[in-house]
């Protein structure tokens, strides 16, 4: 049984197993991206640089026991921590693979989904490689927060073979207690580009 009994995505971070050094796609962030991704029961879905496992572990969730994740990964803290997530939310429908993403992709079954997310500054060649692996209408979601890989991945999305492709910015501030009141904390702003593969 899982922990998450919920259709709607959008799993509160302290649910998470987590650690300092391997980094989480923030809540509300991750569920714009899921959003975006279109998900359907019975899918592929690749989680390129999956951290955590969060993005791996909702997706799973929407794509159901019919659908499977493969979530990659070269930091083996990460491959740690989201095998930890699979077990804690029952989650069996994700394969977990420790390796650098530009070698590892070219191997990978064709998907209908593929999420991007820290790679080490190898995003624009990661979008060149998913490219070959989507297929056809199926939907890439990146998530940056430098502007110049921004730049880097609208420039790459325009000479490939994507449409419809969308930029959403989102800035989140949550709720803190004080001693006084509860004020709001600014969170760094995320942009998501989505677009589909034609």
């Amino acid at each position: 049984m899982t922990l998450w009994k919920y259709k709607t995505p959008g799993i509160p971070d302290e649910e998470f197993e987590r650690t300092q050094r391997v980094p989480i796609t923030k809540e509300e962030v991750r569920v714009v991206q899921i959003s975006k991704a279109r998900l359907r029961p019975g899918q592929i879905v690749y989680d390129i640089g999956c951290g955590s496992g969060s993005v791996s572990i909702e997706a799973a969730l929407q794509i159901e026991s019919s659908g499977r994740v493969l979530a990659v990964d070269h930091d083996e803290a990460a491959i740690e921590l989201t095998k930890k997530n699979m077990e804690k939310f029952g989650v069996s429908n994700i394969s977990v693979i420790h390796g650098d993403a530009k070698k590892e992709i070219p191997g990978l079954e064709r998907a209908d989904t593929i999420f991007v997310g820290g790679t080490g500054g190898d995003t624009k060649e990661i979008v060149k490689l998913s490219e070959d692996k989507l297929k056809s209408g199926g939907r890439i979601v990146i998530g940056t927060i430098l502007i110049e890989t921004l730049y880097a991945i609208l420039q790459t999305l325009d000479r490939l073979q994507f449409e419809a492709v969308d930029i959403t910015q989102v800035t989140i501030s949550k709720s803190k207690k004080t001693s006084t009141g509860t004020m709001m904390l600014a969170r760094n702003p995320v942009t998501i580009i989505s677009a589909t593969r034609i």
